[in-house]
């Protein structure tokens, strides 16, 4: 196909767009809320598990450690700590640190722990954080098999919890992302069929007049296209606004976020180009799939 006959057919393809204004601003529409919906639920899953890995990777396992031990033993018991699988961090605090840190929390310390004297009373420990809390149990058993060990205290319950959590979050993202792809997918198949239909008559013209497959299919694919492109740029803009205004109204009181360990959503800086190329990706796709499934009724594949 020549250049000439290429500009021709995109030029029309543009034109189209105006000339079956209704129509196009219709299509514009339902792709535009399909997905900024997607979009916006996708985010909100983002933010979900940002938050659950945020107050997962505060987990912490204390292995309180036998009065007998030698520096040696410390020393060793340190190394095979950190060979482990699934550990990620590994701390030593000896007695006096631990206890410095128990009075530095507690007002009027100096009096209150009079009586105990200057000496320690608790144990040396290692303190260690584990990669993966779903592989806990595993984790907690290699510990309990190192020699020198008194206890070993780990948040069990708060690791059942959040493991049950990360279950239901994958599944629920699963399902709504799913359902909402799916629904989107058949409103936009079916208002890019009904564009198509209003003009079948025009399609007949010229398939009477012998235009070729790609004569005829090519300008639909470029009004398609276009108005996925700019129904994904301003679902773009309007969730990089919306997602701004929101992390301002959250951030307003962070007592609770920090209560948490958590810093807040995640960063717009860290996004804002994934939205803009997700949402022009998506919605050019989307309009290109739409518009070759609607035109094969009249075009010959």
């Amino acid at each position: 196909m020549k250049l000439s006959s290429m500009n021709y057919l995109f030029s029309q393809g543009i034109k189209n767009i105006w000339t079956n204004r209704i129509m196009s601003f219709t299509s514009f529409c339902i792709l535009m809320v399909s997905l900024l919906l997607i979009g916006f639920s996708t985010l909100c899953i983002a933010n979900i598990n940002s938050i659950v890995g945020s107050v997962e990777n505060k987990n912490e396992v204390i292995i309180f450690l036998d009065d007998d031990v030698t520096d040696d033993d410390i020393e060793q018991m340190g190394t095979k700590l950190r060979n482990m699988d699934n550990i990620a961090e590994v701390n030593f605090y000896s007695k006096e640190e631990a206890f410095e840190e128990i009075k530095a929390g507690i007002e009027n310390s100096d009096e209150l722990f009079n009586y105990v004297g200057e000496e320690s009373p608790l144990p040396d420990s290692y303190r260690v954080k584990v990669k993966d809390i779903e592989k806990m149990s595993r984790t907690l058993m290699n510990i309990n098999r190192l020699n020198g060990i008194y206890t070993v205290k780990a948040p069990n319950d708060f690791v059942k919890i959040l493991t049950e959590l990360k279950s239901f979050i994958s599944l629920l993202s699963v399902v709504v992302l799913g359902a909402l792809v799916v629904v989107s997918l058949v409103i936009i198949l079916n208002a890019s069929r009904a564009s198509v239909d209003m003009r079948k008559r025009e399609i007949a013209i010229m398939r009477f007049v012998g235009a070729t497959n790609s004569f005829i299919k090519i300008p639909f694919f470029v009004e398609g296209m276009t108005i996925g492109v700019l129904a994904g740029l301003v679902a773009a803009v309007i969730t990089v606004i919306g997602y701004r205004e929101l992390n301002n109204v959250l951030m307003q009181d962070t007592t609770i976020w920090t209560a948490m360990g958590i810093t807040g959503l995640i960063s717009l800086n860290d996004i804002i180009w994934k939205i803009f190329i997700g949402y022009i990706a998506a919605g050019a796709l989307i309009s290109a799939v739409g518009t070759v499934m609607s035109t094969r009724k009249y075009v010959k594949v």
